[in-house]
């Protein structure tokens, strides 16, 4: 069986029994190999954007015996079949870029559809985009590899708008309940404490200032301080 990094495992553990993947972006294409090979999944998609990774990713999956996947060249989902796939993931890519796929494919705009998000960065405007299209964070935990920290999401539409708050647009559902979840937290707060720092006495900045200093009171609370 093949070994997935830290990071793909926690995706991977993600995904619901007997789903219809599809792996957005998939580049080497051992997450989809994995899943191919657990027998977890019904079946596997994967698509990339780019001829040259599509083509390693069919080598990998024909060595390592998991030519079953259905391999796909295209922008995001547009070339995917919209009712050959249940839950889909996006990982290792910009949340303006995850904000974007998401966008384009109205199909996923239906609540039987999962979506499992990994962003690289801008996590916080990801959850923004999220709120503001009526997709609800499910389930999140956090995940630390080769030195820095990422987030993974289970995302599903629930069909209306809502607010979030700074707060959440930051740590999303994380708790300290896990070393990584904590570590998570813990980079937000120091973020937030350091600008407060910086901003104060800054006359015409006060109101930076003050959001600051409540975000990082927010999430020194949160982390039991």
């Amino acid at each position: 069986m093949i070994e997935l990094s830290k990071r793909l495992n926690l995706i991977a553990s993600f995904v619901e029994a007997d789903s219809r993947v599809c792996d957005v972006g998939t580049d080497h294409g051992y997450l989809p190999a994995f899943l191919y090979l657990s027998g977890k999944c019904k079946s596997v998609t994967a698509t990339d954007i780019n001829q040259k990774p599509l083509e390693s990713a069919r080598q990998n999956l024909k060595r390592l015996g998991a030519d079953g996947v259905y391999l796909v060249l295209c922008d995001g989902l547009s070339g995917v079949e919209q009712d050959s796939i249940d839950t889909v993931i996006i990982a290792g890519m910009g949340g303006e870029v995850i904000s974007g796929i998401i966008a384009r494919a109205e199909f996923l705009r239906d609540s039987a559809k999962s979506l499992i998000l990994q962003p690289t960065t801008a996590a916080k405007q990801l959850r923004v985009f999220l709120a503001q299209n009526g997709f609800n964070i499910e389930r999140e935990q956090a995940v630390k590899e080769n030195g820095k920290i990422y987030s993974v999401m289970l995302v599903r539409f629930c069909g209306a708008p809502y607010k979030i708050s700074e707060t959440r647009a930051l740590i999303g559902l994380l708790k300290p309940d896990c070393p990584d979840s904590t570590a998570y937290i813990e980079k937000q707060y120091n973020i937030a404490k350091k600008c407060a720092v910086q901003l104060k006495g800054v006359l015409h900045k006060q109101d930076e200032y003050n959001n600051y200093l409540k975000l990082s009171e927010d999430l020194k609370n949160i982390l039991g301080g």
